[in-house]
């Protein structure tokens, strides 16, 4: 079996086990690297070439999520496509400890009100106001909102799991508007050429809004989702309702966001004051 036939057997399995699209592809592009590195494929993996591997990647200074993934897609491998009875038991990467990048409240008007096109503005004010992922938002069916309880089903999301979140009242009017008269499959935020955006068309769009607000951080589209979870805490939510809200699997997740909103932490006042 040469390369690419044993890639596109690697494909069809994790398609027929449902894993997304995402994971699909980016298990075929570390494992074609993988197997281009150690050139021989064999059924049994050599455990030491696997930790030469990885740590010349870390030395390339990748960083410990893509290393888990490397990991993950060859673990993947040796287990399900050649089931080897060598356990690749090698220890995950640490992930990084760095803190969310967090907008305030203000920060958040100013890159809403600098957004003059209002589909594009409805965009940001509800992937703010419903802790959607990019994907999640571009992905959203008239179906999948209920207007008359101000809560939104959010169908395949990461980890192929389904999860009900909240949107505010005040995106009520702006939500009826656009979906009125429309069918109930039909993708809510639609590109001017039919379907749904693009990740990227919203991902710049955001982009152009911050610049325009003249905010200097280093914020992403992904920053509305932390900017979600960290406001809710401050308001007093309870981490495992911001948990849910957010589809996260592990509650160390979320608690992540406690150490930006940490109130006592910002009661503290510097010597020098």
């Amino acid at each position: 079996m040469n390369l690419q036939e044993l890639l596109q057997r690697i494909e069809g399995e994790l398609k027929l086990k449902n894993y997304s699209q995402k994971t699909v592809k980016g298990y075929l592009v570390c494992l074609s690297d993988y197997f281009r590195y150690i050139k021989d494929v064999k059924r049994n993996p050599d455990i030491s070439r696997i930790k030469t591997y990885l740590l010349e990647k870390q030395a390339r200074g990748q960083s410990p999520q893509t290393i888990n993934l490397y990991l993950n897609a060859i673990k993947y491998f040796y287990r399900e496509i050649f089931k080897s009875s060598v356990l690749v038991d090698l220890k995950f990467a640490k992930t990084s400890n760095k803190l969310p990048v967090v907008l305030s409240r203000t920060e958040i008007e100013k890159i809403i009100d600098v957004i003059n096109n209002k589909k594009h503005q409805l965009i940001i004010s509800l992937s703010y106001g419903a802790g959607l992922r990019v994907s999640e938002a571009i992905n959203l069916k008239i179906k999948d909102i209920n207007l008359e309880e101000l809560t939104i089903h959010i169908k395949d999301a990461k980890g192929k799991k389904d999860r009900i979140t909240v949107f505010p009242e005040k995106l009520k009017l702006a939500l009826a508007e656009i979906i009125v008269l429309r069918e109930k499959d039909d993708y809510i935020f639609e590109s001017a050429r039919g379907g749904k955006l693009t990740e990227r068309t919203a991902q710049i769009v955001f982009e152009k809004a911050l610049e325009a607000a003249e905010i200097k951080k280093d914020a992403t589209f992904h920053s509305l989702r932390h900017s979600f979870a960290t406001h809710l805490l401050e308001n007093g939510v309870d981490v495992r309702y911001v948990q849910e809200l957010l589809g996260h699997s592990n509650i160390r997740t979320t608690q992540l966001y406690t150490k930006v909103t940490h109130p006592n932490l910002k009661r503290i006042k510097s010597p020098l004051d």
